[in-house]
């Protein structure tokens, strides 16, 4: 046995071999680089151009998964492997993975249906597949939300596209909602022109549509009002806690009386 000879063309290999890994991890390196740098430009590119960035994120992610594959394919290439078995294989477990994983499948499909139909888009507020917040990106299977505790949430694109989808950007203002308890005492309409005047005094609030005021129900307590002013979605929460405030606060100043059950009692 020639043991020398052995050693050599085992070191020979070895040699190849290495030169090949270091080279297939260049060609890596160098692959990604280019496929970060193409999808800066397009990004780049299309952004002067106003493209909305909900299309424009997805069309960017559909880019870089598809250059992504190809250079796996490449490097693979690069090793001797034969491309064209390794594409009939790539299908034959897609087949496989789609048949287990349909709702993959349906992911993709409804992103893809989000982005035509357009019924919201980044940076709208949003209830949607369980979770309110702002949309921060829509993508090739998921959509990225954040909620109102500034949570990141990710939801899956047929989750959202299957269910119901609120969205409260759409529409140029919206309604807050609260109700002020009355005692029995108390002259409801004095009650309804207080408040009419010092909630069009709160900021943000708008004049058109006036803010609405009127009585909602009745308890054992006195009249319910519902005090219903309008705003703009990106002053909501600032003019709910204002409102809340300025009940408080004019029921105070008119000395009306804390609300009480009043029981009648029978014999």
């Amino acid at each position: 046995m020639n043991f020398n000879g052995i050693v050599q063309t085992a070191l020979a290999l070895v040699t190849a071999f290495g030169f090949k890994l270091l080279g297939g991890a260049i060609l890596w390196i160098v692959g990604q680089w280019l496929i970060n740098f193409s999808v800066r430009l397009i990004k780049r590119t299309f952004r002067t151009k106003s493209i909305d960035l909900t299309i424009l994120n997805y069309g960017t992610s559909v880019v870089s998964v598809t250059l992504k594959v190809i250079l796996i394919v490449a490097i693979l290439g690069f090793f001797g492997v034969e491309t064209t078995s390794f594409a009939a294989l790539l299908a034959a477990v897609g087949i496989a993975i789609g048949a287990a994983w349909g709702g993959l499948l349906a992911n993709f499909a409804a992103g893809a249906f989000l982005v035509v139909f357009r019924p919201f888009k980044v940076g709208d507020f949003i209830c949607a597949g369980g979770v309110t917040g702002t949309v921060k990106e829509v993508g090739i299977f998921t959509t990225t939300i954040n909620t109102l505790d500034n949570v990141m949430t990710i939801v899956g694109n047929n989750k959202i596209f299957s269910d119901n989808i609120q969205n409260f950007s759409a529409n140029p203002y919206r309604r807050v909602d609260l109700v002020a308890q009355l005692n029995h005492s108390v002259d409801h309409k004095a009650a309804i022109n207080l408040l009419k005047q010092r909630i069009s005094q709160i900021p943000n609030v708008l004049f058109d549509p006036a803010p609405e005021v009127e009585i909602l129900d009745f308890n054992l307590a006195g009249p319910v009002l519902a005090v219903r002013p309008y705003c703009h979605n990106d002053n909501y929460w600032q003019v709910y806690f204002d409102t809340n405030r300025v009940i408080r606060e004019s029921f105070g100043e008119a000395g009306y009386p804390v609300p009480e059950q009043h029981y009648s009692i029978r014999n």
